[in-house]
């Protein structure tokens, strides 16, 4: 069987043509029967039974593992099975036959995912009691510590994750390998509903970090999720001022990621102090959005009355700071508003930071002063 026709019966059961896919395996004789049997194309290593189930096609599922004679737990190269790809792409029907057919519905592929877990990334429920009711394990662990009930937080899908705690109530007492619960990763991905759900029926204790400090409050503030935030507040009294292993509280994490109107929900609403410290490196919420290049965010903070002159431990500005990071329009910024370019506590000054050509011009313009 030449090349071409190789990659004839793919697409032919990529499109769901069964007609023509047996009449070219047929026509073939039994070498081409035990080729289409036994192949595996590309870099992906996927048999043509991983091509119909991927595609729902369940016809042609069905004939090729009663006609051709493949094996119902082929493998590619990153170890998938055809129930990989029919629960990953929500086909119930391939999903319930290949199980009828004595595929294994915890097998794992590579990084330890089970068939569940990738239901899970989907949001349809039918799939997802289809595996359960044939012994799927939602408490199995992926290699990063994941399991299907942190994927179906992410997803956020509220009957999903109602279901798995209806089936296994204590589902929630998981944490990956950096200690983040399901609750951190709802949070993390504004998903209200799911963090609600999770903040009624299960026994979270409040502001627990993961493995760098993190709390879920963070999670979902840093992200720009303010109702998700709001929530933690009135529901799980999260605390607005606690600190990430760096001493960074979710200010100056906001700060990070620029988001604007978190940034004024955290300091006007929230009342906590603009010009709060980071108590490890002594970093304000200024430096750091510097130091990520949040122009908009630097003035954002200055309305909300940030003092441009502040230095960290090591006597920086956030000037220092927009120079280290090689951003152009921040340096230029902070010294439109005024900041001037003085030595920090080893004399070095924001401008001998600076790599990139268009940061260096910034200070050769005109606007830098060591004064």
């Amino acid at each position: 069987m030449d090349e071409n026709t190789l990659k004839l019966l793919v697409k032919l059961t990529q499109d769901g043509h069964l007609s023509s896919l047996k009449e070219h395996i047929t026509l073939g004789g039994p070498a081409a029967v035990q080729i289409a049997c036994s192949k595996h194309f590309g870099r992906s290593g996927d048999t043509l039974l991983h091509y119909a189930a991927r595609h729902g096609h369940l016809d042609i599922v069905e004939y090729l593992i009663k006609q051709v004679g493949m094996d119902v737990e082929a493998y590619n190269s990153d170890y998938k099975r055809p129930l990989h790809e029919a629960a990953s792409m929500s086909h119930q029907a391939c999903v319930s036959y290949l199980l009828r057919e004595g595929a294994k519905v915890d097998s794992l592929k590579k990084a330890d995912w089970t068939p569940l877990m990738m239901a899970c990334t989907r949001r349809n429920l039918d799939v997802i009691q289809e595996l359960l009711c044939h012994g799927a394990d939602p408490a199995l662990r992926n290699k990063d510590g994941w399991t299907s009930f942190h994927i179906a937080c992410r997803e956020g899908d509220p009957l999903v994750v109602q279901h798995l705690l209806l089936i296994a109530p204590d589902v929630w007492r998981t944490e990956s390998k950096t200690r983040r619960t399901p609750l951190h990763t709802a949070a993390m991905h504004g998903c209200e509903e799911v963090v609600r759900i999770l903040l009624e029926r299960c026994g979270y204790t409040a502001d627990s970090p993961d493995s760098c400090g993190v709390t879920p409050f963070m999670d979902a503030v840093r992200n720009g999720h303010i109702s998700v935030a709001r929530l933690l507040l009135e529901k799980h009294q999260a605390s607005p001022t606690a600190a990430d292993v760096l001493g960074a509280q979710p200010l100056h994490q906001v700060a990070v990621t620029g988001q604007e109107e978190a940034l004024r929900f955290v300091v006007r609403d929230l009342k906590v102090d603009v010009n709060q410290r980071a108590t490890k490196i002594q970093l304000t919420a200024l430096h750091y959005a510097a130091k990520e290049g949040h122009t908009s965010a630097i003035k954002t903070l200055l309305d909300l009355g940030a003092d441009l002159h502040i230095r960290d431990n090591k006597g920086r500005t956030a000037l220092h700071m927009a120079a280290i990071g090689q951003h152009a329009d921040a340096a230029r910024a902070l010294l439109q508003l005024g900041l001037r370019d003085s030595g920090d506590a080893s004399g070095t000054t924001a401008r001998q930071f600076a790599r990139k050509p268009d940061v260096v011009r910034v200070f050769e313009s005109g606007l830098h002063d060591t004064s």
